[in-house]
């Protein structure tokens, strides 16, 4: 017989996300039960030792762990989370009780310390986070030597194994990670023969590059790619090649790199493998679940936040969305235990017009209470600037001179409900004019 245990909010995943989430549940009044594959609260935090963490959320750069470490105590010393470390959710599943009734989630889960157990609760949060790419998905030919990883499994290797994962590196892909870490490698005692990116402008936030290339050294070598590795059983060397408009390397450019490790940093993926379990369908966008304001999916009970929603450039940004997740989670919830049903909701499509990468929510509940936080990307540079406008039909309800846009660089807006018409049937974010770029 498997043992069962019931509460009013699950979380799935332990991170900067979870966390908030869970302590928003419970200062709402939710008995909360988190789950985290690790040992220990503090997602990739845990191996995050560089600063510029907290600074919008708390006012002081921290250090990863130490981010992290302010949301884990609240959470122990809350009374109504319960946490389940090093349990892996076997599988997922929603019980339908009685037509109209509703239902309930359990997670089937298996925990070394805990054995074969399941959770059962009216809402579920799924703060999953997200996965690196890998060689293989960025087509790097060649075979499979020691020495090739990513840049987040390098992190964890100096920083929290202590060890150094090779001599001299080439770094793959200029994302946030394989800048710091390119900085953090040089710092103890690597070579690092330079970041490459495949793109003509890299993909990473300006102050890391400034922080963690210029300020070292580090050559960045754009529209530039690792077309193959070199080795039997270690890295002996890389491949590159400039690459055309098309990403196709360039006849003649080749060039032999030698080095022992190859790092990549090539991009993000939304962790929603449970999402797509229970039927949660995903926005082709944001490799995400589509949802409203404040987290609620398509399936009533199922919040999503953090960067299993899409792929944020800052923790405090996470946290925030978590939050929001884990109040209307509560209130769901909560509204059952006592026999009321849940809040309802008026949904009108937030759409985004040429010149966007996404945005977000895809969804505005317009009986929510409170305004509404909106985000966006741009797809392209956009060095001159541009005009950002909400337009509900012929109605402007928000409008944004920005000097500067980059994709790497997500963009927040705050909607007032209130503001949009009565009738509306949906919004659209739009430029005024476009001018792409590269910078």
């Amino acid at each position: 017989m498997i043992r069962r245990s019931s509460c009013d909010v699950l979380v799935l995943g332990g991170g900067p996300a979870g966390l908030s989430a869970a302590l928003a549940a419970a200062r709402a009044g939710a008995e909360v039960a988190l789950v985290e594959r690790e040992d220990c609260l503090g997602g990739i935090l845990k191996q995050c030792v560089h600063d510029g963490f907290g600074l919008l959320r708390f006012g002081e750069g921290l250090a990863g762990p130490e981010y992290a470490r302010r949301f884990i105590d609240e959470a122990l010393a809350s009374g109504r989370i319960r946490v389940h470390l090093e349990a892996f959710v076997h599988a997922a599943r929603r019980v339908e009780v009685g037509e109209g009734a509703g239902g309930f989630f359990v997670l089937e889960c298996l925990s070394q310390t805990e054995g074969v157990f399941e959770l059962e609760a009216p809402a579920l949060i799924l703060a999953t986070g997200c996965r690196e790419r890998t060689d293989r998905q960025v087509w790097i030919h060649g075979d499979r030597p020691a020495g090739v990883m990513t840049a987040g499994l390098a992190q964890q290797l100096v920083n929290i194994q202590g060890l150094l994962p090779g001599r001299r590196a080439v770094i793959l892909g200029s994302g946030d990670i394989g800048l710091i870490m390119a900085r953090r490698l040089l710092l103890e005692g690597m070579e690092v023969e330079g970041v490459y990116e495949v793109r003509p402008e890299p993909s990473g936030l300006n102050r890391n590059i400034q922080q963690c290339l210029v300020d070292f050294g580090i050559g960045l070598h754009l529209s530039t790619t690792v077309t193959e590795v070199h080795g039997a059983r270690r890295v002996e060397a890389v491949t590159v090649a400039e690459v055309d408009s098309r990403g196709q390397a360039r006849q003649g450019t080749e060039r032999l790199v030698p080095c022992d490790t190859l790092i990549l940093s090539v991009g993000l993926i939304p962790e929603n493998e449970v999402a797509a379990s229970i039927g949660l369908g995903l926005d082709p966008a944001t490799k995400g679940p589509r949802v409203d304001q404040g987290g609620a999916s398509e399936i009533p009970g199922v919040y999503v936040c953090g960067n299993a929603l899409h792929v944020n450039d800052l923790v405090d940004y996470v946290s925030e969305s978590g939050e929001l997740a884990g109040k209307g989670a509560a209130a769901f919830a909560l509204a059952l235990a006592q026999g009321r049903p849940p809040p309802g909701r008026s949904l009108i499509p937030l759409k985004a017009g040429p010149g966007f990468l996404y945005a977000l929510p895809q969804v505005l509940d317009l009986a929510a209470p409170g305004p509404a936080l909106l985000w966006f990307r741009s797809n392209s540079t956009l060095k001159d600037g541009a005009t950002v406008r909400l337009r509900a039909g012929e109605a402007i309800l928000l409008e944004r001179r920005y000097s500067a846009l980059r994709p790497p660089e997500m963009e927040r807006l705050e909607l007032d409900l209130q503001a949009v018409p009565p009738g509306t049937a949906s919004l659209v974010l739009e430029f005024e004019r476009r001018e792409a770029g590269h910078g």
